[in-house]
């Protein structure tokens, strides 16, 4: 009549060490290089609307946006998305995310003391920040 149960219950607690833990180190860099990552996709969609000069100093930031994140993830280089380019007014909202997205950078990377990734996210936060940048794309490079 009753088959008795052969495997663990899923309601039994996990004994210590029977789960995979991260330090907090590891949580800190897994963040770090997910808000960088966004920081990348929206810089590179800045430098699909951008020309000329600005089109490159973008490309050279996304470039070092870019070393960050594989020096977080081990070598292991972020996925790019095709930027979508399009209409030249969405710049300001762009730059309005990029600022924010930096803020976040900035923080986490201010709390794992990683030098070379505040002074990158504190960088792009000053090259997105205020109405000029939101009316003049090409500060973005600055």
């Amino acid at each position: 009549m009753y088959e008795p149960i052969r495997s663990k219950s899923v309601h039994t607690m996990a004994g210590v060490g029977e789960f995979p833990h991260r330090s907090r180190a590891e949580e800190l860099d897994i963040r770090l290089a997910g808000h960088l990552t966004a920081l990348l996709t929206v810089t590179d969609e800045l430098r699909a609307l951008a020309s000329g000069a600005d089109g490159e100093a973008l490309a050279a930031a996304a470039d070092r946006i870019a070393g960050q994140v594989a020096r977080l993830r081990g070598g292991r280089y972020a996925l790019r998305a095709e930027p979508t380019g399009g209409d030249p007014a969405r710049a300001r909202a762009l730059h309005r995310r990029a600022y924010a997205l930096a803020g976040h950078a900035l923080t986490v990377a201010t709390s794992r003391n990683d030098a070379a990734a505040v002074a990158l996210a504190a960088e792009r936060r000053a090259a997105h920040e205020g109405p000029a940048a939101a009316t003049h794309p090409h500060l973005a490079s600055a």
